[in-house]
């Protein structure tokens, strides 16, 4: 079956070809990586997109830097962000860049390489509770005292399109070498980068999934009932993947156009983590690793329909002591330490 037709109602302004255009030689243009042994056992031909190696270790360089340039451009002095960390260091590394002030929200259990990398890279960092509707409170509230714009995780348009680019650059790198992609899986947290996914995939035979922790679905809730359905997130390793509720922008293009959203467990996330490590020598996050485990589970429940899918591994930015326990730990023993905010 073949993914459904793009999204009438995508806003025009989310266009992945033109960010594409803007990024380039402006963000690392990361490697295709594919494993033997990862295609004997998914049974299909995976491609593997190496956004952990972007610069500020996920693939929210791309939006973030795309919003912040064109904000400067505009005569801004500053920017305001929240997030569980990856997009607010990359906002903080994309202010720094244009020579903008840059103030980013994190939970106040956030990973402590994710602080230090915000704050390294020049950011006010302010911990704010644990939850995302606390962060977006004080966000907001900074940004009506700075005067600052807000450069929303999930629902700024920039955002989006940037985050498409590297799904664009996957689509467009296995047609040349001979195996276009007959599906892509992203992990899943707010829906930016799935939903940038589907418009880079166009009018591509492509089938776009996305990939929740189980317990953690907003967006396959909301498929279900026609509209953005938060929930009370539960535990898991990937910490990236636990807002509480899909973006408004991101389901407006994801309802139409999104094939299905495959759900895993922690357990198919730590062993996404091992063969990543042990058999390509990549560490990513776990939220980056969920993406892997949700191909493997599409693969096996699909067969051999698809002859290649196309991952996006979004993030890399893990605890070193986090890694050591993935590695020999059951999943249930970490979940404290990813932390719990979205």
């Amino acid at each position: 079956m073949s993914r459904t037709k793009p999204p009438e109602a995508a806003p025009a302004r989310v266009d992945v070809p033109e960010a594409a255009r803007w990024l380039a030689g402006r963000v690392l243009r990361t490697p295709v990586l594919r494993s033997p042994a990862i295609d004997r056992l998914a049974g299909v031909r995976v491609l593997m997109k190496a956004e952990n190696l972007q610069a500020g270790g996920s693939y929210k360089m791309r939006g973030a830097l795309l919003a912040v340039g064109r904000l400067a451009a505009a005569g801004h002095r500053g920017v305001v962000a929240q997030s569980t960390g990856n997009h607010a260091v990359a906002v903080a590394l994309a202010a720094r860049r244009y020579e903008l002030t840059a103030t980013v929200v994190l939970p106040a259990d956030a990973a402590p390489t994710k602080v230090a990398r915000a704050r390294s890279a020049g950011a006010r960092v302010v911990l704010a509770g644990t939850t995302v509707e606390e962060r977006v409170a004080v966000a907001h509230r900074i940004s009506d005292e700075t005067g600052s714009p807000l450069v929303d995780a999930y629902d700024h348009p920039d955002v989006v399109a940037g985050q498409g680019t590297a799904s664009l650059e996957l689509i467009e790198e296995a047609e040349r070498a001979g195996t276009p992609l007959d599906a892509l899986v992203l992990p899943v947290g707010g829906g930016g980068g799935a939903a940038g996914a589907c418009l880079a995939a166009g009018d591509r035979p492509i089938e776009v999934y996305g990939v929740e922790p189980v317990g953690c679905d907003s967006l396959a809730r909301s498929l279900a009932a026609g509209r953005p359905t938060p929930v009370e997130p539960a535990p898991t390793i990937a910490d990236g993947l636990r807002p509480s509720c899909v973006g408004t922008l991101p389901f407006a293009i994801l309802r139409t156009s999104l094939r299905g959203v495959v759900r895993v467990d922690d357990e198919e996330i730590a062993a996404a983590f091992r063969l990543l490590l042990l058999e390509l020598k990549v560490l990513a996050e776990p939220s980056g690793a969920a993406g892997l485990a949700g191909a493997l589970r599409l693969a096996a429940e699909a067969g051999r329909r698809h002859g290649t899918v196309g991952v996006v591994l979004t993030g890399g930015n893990v605890e070193a002591e986090l890694v050591a326990r993935l590695a020999t730990a059951r999943p249930a023993q970490l979940t404290s330490m990813e932390g719990v905010a979205a």
